[in-house]
């Protein structure tokens, strides 16, 4: 009668303490990947200083939290800025001959929804007019924009479901006469799938 009633008191106490790590462990995944948590490093290109703030030319090669691909002579065009959506800087796009990348792994959960949004401006504008913008999650191509004439920043907004632990955000580009512009990107969780934005 001891045996089985101190079995009976082993039991719950497992039951408890394992339904309280479920909670405790789903509370945890929630408040990490809660919608409107902040995943990418740097969105807003505002981590790393202009060379020189007074002369827009000194721009920086360096990008925090990114990753630069590519032929040597295209990421050089890469670049910090002073051209920007909001705040201060923002990304100069300048793969002169080939297409250039920058790139960022995110931490995941799998099957959770996920928002991209970033903003592409340009100052490219017919005769003078040759450019390429991609932007990939997990290496699949959502937006692919060729010969972007001047526009202003504009917004672009594109939602997937996740696979993996870890999903790479990538954007690629090759502008032949002036420049295209980056700025503002955000990667946050969401409850549901959204509306893509459509690139032309």
């Amino acid at each position: 009668m001891k045996f089985n009633k101190k079995l009976s008191i082993i039991f719950c106490s497992l039951t408890t303490a394992l339904l309280n790590a479920a909670v405790i462990t789903n509370t945890y995944k929630s408040a990490a990947q809660a919608d409107g948590a902040e995943l990418i490093t740097n969105g807003g290109f505002e981590n790393d200083s202009l060379v020189d703030p007074n002369n827009s030319n000194a721009t920086n090669p360096n990008i925090t939290g990114w990753t630069k691909n590519g032929d040597p002579i295209d990421t050089s065009g890469t670049r910090i800025d002073n051209f920007a959506n909001t705040g201060n800087q923002g990304l100069s796009l300048g793969g002169f001959s080939d297409l250039s990348y920058i790139s960022q792994n995110v931490p995941t959960v799998v099957n959770q929804y996920y928002r991209l949004t970033f903003y592409l401006g340009s100052t490219e504008e017919a005769p003078d007019l040759d450019n390429k913008f991609q932007a990939f999650i997990r290496e699949k191509p959502v937006c692919t924009k060729t010969n972007t004439s001047h526009q202003p920043y504009t917004q672009y907004t594109f939602y997937f479901q996740a696979k993996e632990t870890s999903t790479e955000i990538r954007f690629a580009s090759r502008v032949k006469y002036a420049f295209l512009y980056l700025d503002d990107v955000s990667f946050k969780s969401t409850d549901q799938q959204g509306q893509n934005s459509v690139c032309e």
